[in-house]
């Protein structure tokens, strides 16, 4: 059998997070292959698993690393295919290898989740692959319901065993409570330009448009079509919403945000497809990397640099040519720099 995932590890000390990975796989029943190569003291070993893996029909690469962690970016050297970077937590809390690992020059993204969620990189992963393979994206939805169900649980196995004097735990009791799905206006389609987007770029704010019309561009270069938005999921809630969910057909969601960086979360909530997570700076110079990249468990967001949505549009192209012929040439070139951008 084929594996279709590929995870990497800096070092064998990292295993302890790959194992996250491997769970999730595992639950979802989708072979992977397990490696260990170090960027800075077997570079020849990375280049050549990640070449032959790419020719034999890896379709994702996790690379796995701490401290430099210049692991994911060199995988990234030698293939076409989306690669998933997770930091891990050696020094400084992890964010030596954070900022390494999502920091990367164009045209080379790295979809980076949290630090040391190995399991938010497996279900990214397989977000990838769900695109193109119904059964995947199913248990996939089937997983997020898991979760789902663990956070409501909570307030049964939590909650309810706390005995305080002023604490009314009878009111609105959670396993009691009715739970209506968000009710969508019957012409929220009129609002799509292009409502058969394969990619939807959603922006926070008016200034972060520079930003996302930067994705557009490259998105163009790569024959992708997509639809872009400007709407807020805090100020304008019921349109956001709205939005999300009349784009049926989209297989990607881009999410352009600074302050707080409510999009891409906001997106998240409402999508099984995969989310990928630009943050931008705001008037004061401030970064919202970390509330891009920070995820809890079972929704990740597969973020890129700070206002790099040149990459963003990249890592696009990446998955959507995991199974399309056409695309994956058109990302080569690109990556190649043999088209004129």
């Amino acid at each position: 059998m084929i594996p279709k995932i590929m995870i990497i590890l800096g070092s064998g000390s990292d295993i302890a997070i790959a194992e996250k990975s491997m769970d999730i796989l595992e639950k979802l029943e989708i072979p992977y292959s397990l490696k260990i190569a170090s960027a800075h003291r077997t570079p020849n070993l990375v280049r050549e698993i990640v070449s032959q893996g790419t020719d034999a029909g890896i379709e994702v690469f996790i690379g796995i690393a701490g401290l430099a962690a210049h692991l994911p970016g060199s995988i990234a050297a030698y293939t076409t295919r989306p690669v998933i970077g997770v930091p891990v937590d050696v020094k400084t809390g992890g964010i030596d290898a954070l900022e390494s690992i999502v920091q990367m020059p164009y045209p080379s993204p790295i979809a980076t989740v949290g630090i040391d969620r190995g399991d938010n990189a497996a279900i990214l992963a397989a977000q990838f692959m769900g695109v193109h393979d119904e059964e995947i994206r199913r248990k996939i939805i089937n997983l997020r319901k898991e979760y789902a169900e663990k956070v409501k649980r909570s307030n049964e196995e939590i909650v309810q065993k706390i005995n305080r004097k002023y604490l009314q735990n009878d009111f609105l009791r959670i396993k009691n409570l009715e739970i209506n799905k968000p009710e969508i206006d019957e012409d929220a389609e009129k609002c799509c330009k292009n409502k058969d987007a394969e990619v939807v770029i959603i922006v926070g704010r008016q200034t972060d448009v520079g930003t996302a019309k930067k994705v557009g561009v490259i998105l163009d270069r790569l024959k992708i079509s997509y639809d872009i938005k400007v709407v807020c999921p805090i100020r304008s809630n019921r349109k956001f919403t709205n939005y999300v969910k009349s784009m049926k057909n989209v297989k990607i969601f881009i999410g352009v945000s600074s302050n707080s960086s409510q999009v891409t979360g906001g997106i998240v909530g409402l999508t099984d497809r995969p989310v990928i997570g630009v943050p931008c700076t705001n008037e004061n110079g401030d970064d919202y990397m970390l509330t891009t990249v920070s995820m809890p468990p079972g929704v990740p967001v597969a973020t890129v640099g700070i206002n790099n949505g040149r990459n963003a549009a990249v890592l696009a192209g990446e998955i959507l040519s995991i199974k399309n012929s056409n695309t994956i040439e058109l990302v080569g070139k690109l990556k190649d720099k043999k088209i004129n951008l």
